[in-house]
């Protein structure tokens, strides 16, 4: 199938799941399209998806670039994987989100960094939400304090939350984590009226996803094909 059809079809499963759950908010696709050349992503474009996300930053970087230089200004890039203290100033000055922010140095450098005239960086906070060492994201317990930082920060504005479920086919894991991140959500909209977002599921987990509440789906293979790691990033 072309990219066009696998958009299609990702989209229909997005709204087969809405109605499924009786979902009343819209549910939108972020297409990831890290290791994944420039082609690949205008084809995806000129099918009309206008929402990727990228981890690497030099390689997001070249694309967000020529994207620019041909006069396609439409684009949403959201930085979806962990940042390094020096990669956040390519960062702030070419995306319009980070996810990944788990980090108060980091929020503060993507501040600072932010060129004058760009509108505010959107900011979700990742929670490790599968309590695995390996994964990025802070702890429930530190989520309030980086999101009062992000809140007062001029060049940053708070979105939301994301996370990664543990990998896994057990359904009921899938959905208490789900679940978890979904109740912090609910908790930080009372504080935080601008927080809007809350990004869970990938391509293996999007059905329990949408059922929890996730507003932001983060979807590549099943768009793109398999990744390609075999690269320097």
């Amino acid at each position: 199938m072309s990219i066009k059809e696998n958009l299609n079809s990702v989209l229909s499963q997005i709204e087969e799941y809405r109605q499924k759950y009786n979902v009343q908010q819209k549910v939108e696709l972020l297409a990831v399209s890290k290791t994944k050349p420039y082609e690949d992503v205008l084809e995806a474009y000129q099918a009309g998806q206008r929402m990727f996300g990228e981890s690497y930053a030099q390689e997001a970087c070249e694309k967000i670039d020529r994207f620019k230089d041909s006069g396609i200004r439409d684009i949403c890039w959201y930085f979806i994987g962990p940042l390094q203290s020096n990669k956040t100033r390519s960062v702030a000055e070419r995306f319009d989100w980070v996810l990944s922010c788990d980090r108060e140095k980091i929020a503060k450098r993507l501040n600072d960094q932010r060129p004058a005239g760009m509108r505010p960086l959107n900011i979700c906070i990742q929670v490790n939400i599968s309590d695995e060492e390996q994964k990025s994201g802070i702890e429930e317990n530190e989520i309030l304090s980086l999101a009062s930082l992000i809140s007062n920060l001029s060049n940053l504005k708070l979105r939301g939350l994301m996370g990664i479920a543990l990998n896994t086919d057990n359904q009921d894991i899938l959905k208490d984590e789900f679940m978890n991140l979904r109740r912090i959500f609910e908790n930080m909209k009372k504080i935080y009226p601008c927080v809007d977002t809350l990004s869970m599921g990938m391509t293996a987990d999007m059905e329990p996803a949408v059922e929890c509440g996730s507003n932001l789906v983060r979807i590549g293979t099943r768009i793109f094909g398999a990744r390609n790691y075999n690269k320097d990033n």
